[in-house]
């Protein structure tokens, strides 16, 4: 008997999986960043040293040397922070060095009251102290005026020349130069600068232009290559006793010599990983010993 074509069981075709294709090639793989691994491990080395240090600040007596000594490598320690967030006011045109100083004055005021008990990573924390002391200054000490309407198109004309003028000649242009481009005086020239100066002051929560990351208050600085080491090493030293000497080794080659772990590796002649891994180690001895959670 012939069964009905309409009850004959339907094959469900097979799905198509996918398949390698050679003319496409192999997917194509990101490839690994030497220095943004290294500044990876320099980011958690020093959140783990500055740890350490706080740690050891808790169990001293404010007022006693050994409580400034700690103090302060707290301090040399984050400065990084500090030159990051700085660094986001070069329009200004005020002078990096005079930026940075009144930015560690918020940085110590943020090390004397922050409380690791808390359970806050502690750039988290400093951050806004650094930054409002910046805009404290700016606010306080530098001149910032409504600029009028006529004296901002003429701004924006002087950009121009300015651009047109450096294209043409290879250098900056006089004021001279450009005063006779846009047939105005020199003093005007100086005041449209001058106003310029106004208009500028980068947004601390804006992404970085060209990079693509996120802006400071997320990246929460840790990335300056200056960091590498700590001036008072004398604490440094009084710390690393308590650890195996393999350990102190590695911790004086990388705070003292300002290697990083794949030197350390090739000195050593060990691995990469077997390095990082003693690393890991120490800090969490040291956090063990100085009874701080990790």
């Amino acid at each position: 008997m012939n069964v009905p074509a309409s009850t004959t069981p339907h094959q469900v075709p097979p799905q198509n999986e996918p398949q390698n294709d050679p003319a496409r090639g192999p997917e194509p793989t990101a490839e690994p960043d030497p220095e943004q691994d290294a500044r990876i491990r320099r980011t958690a080395d020093t959140r783990a040293l500055t740890q350490v240090l706080f740690g050891e600040l808790k169990k001293l007596e404010r007022g006693t040397p050994e409580h400034a000594r700690v103090r302060s490598a707290l301090i040399e320690a984050n400065l990084p922070l500090v030159r990051y967030a700085a660094a986001r006011f070069r329009s200004r045109n005020e002078p990096m060095e005079d930026v940075v100083q009144v930015g560690t004055i918020g940085l110590i005021n943020a090390i004397d009251r922050f409380d690791p008990d808390r359970g806050v990573q502690f750039p988290t924390f400093a951050m806004p102290t650094v930054v409002g002391e910046i805009k404290r200054y700016f606010r306080d000490n530098v001149r910032t005026v409504h600029v009028p309407r006529r004296l901002h198109e003429l701004w924006v004309q002087v950009n121009g020349a300015t651009e047109d003028l450096t294209t043409l000649h290879g250098r900056s242009p006089t004021t001279a130069e450009i005063a006779e481009r846009l047939k105005i005086s020199e003093e005007e020239v100086l005041s449209c600068i001058e106003a310029g100066r106004s208009y500028h002051a980068t947004s601390l929560e804006a992404a970085q232009e060209g990079d693509g990351l996120p802006g400071l208050l997320d990246r929460l600085g840790y990335e300056d290559p200056a960091l590498a080491g700590v001036e008072h090493r004398d604490l440094v030293r009084h710390l690393l006793v308590q650890l195996p000497e393999r350990e102190q080794r590695i911790l004086m080659l990388r705070y003292y010599r300002n290697l990083t772990q794949s030197q350390i590796s090739q000195e050593l002649g060990v691995s990469q990983m077997h390095v990082s891994r003693l690393l890991a180690r120490s800090f969490a001895r040291l956090r063990s010993a100085n009874r701080i959670d990790a």
